[in-house]
């Protein structure tokens, strides 16, 4: 069966800003995003004939966007950490803009969650996505999702009001 290949590059083309904020709010990081979005496009076009197919193409692929995170994840080498922050630059430290600093707060409050959890949350919020459909696209049951997102959210909850507690603490 031949790949239609025009139709792959125009998908990708039109969703690829999409697709590649939910694989950053899953990875949490940029580098491991593009990492992980690149081999997650792959395996769409591996299997395009059949996914140009389906009714929602969208659900798929996120489906496999969290697939290849939790794959990815559980390589040894991710699981290592740098020990010492790089220094900060003085003009990072100047710059005041809530926005950004919430937004990277967030994100290193998703960092902090396990990897499913995080996907539910950023499923279930971030993607606007049913319980019912997050069960879908995790392979679990409904159930799950609600204890993940509950669990999740508490931890969430739980850490931001220590941060809000201490500002001066990282």
């Amino acid at each position: 069966m031949a790949t239609d290949v025009e139709g792959y590059r125009a998908y990708v083309t039109a969703r690829l800003p999409e697709l590649r904020r939910v694989a950053y709010l899953l990875c949490g990081d940029w580098h491991t995003a593009d990492d992980v979005l690149s081999a997650a496009l792959l395996r769409l076009l591996l299997h395009w004939p059949r996914v140009s197919a389906a009714d929602n193409i969208d659900g798929y692929v996120r489906r496999v966007l969290v697939r290849t995170m939790l794959n990815e994840r559980r390589r040894p080498w991710r699981r290592e950490r740098p020990q010492e922050t790089p220094p900060q630059d003085e003009r990072a430290a100047t710059w005041e803009s809530t926005a950004v600093d919430e937004r990277l707060s967030l994100v290193a409050l998703l960092d902090e969650l396990p990897p499913r959890r995080r996907a539910v949350v950023v499923l279930r919020y971030c993607c606007d996505l049913s319980v019912e459909d997050t069960a879908r696209e995790l392979g679990c049951s409904t159930g799950t999702v609600k204890s993940q997102a509950a669990r999740a959210l508490d931890t969430l909850r739980e850490r931001l009001s220590v941060q809000e507690e201490s500002p001066w603490t990282s």
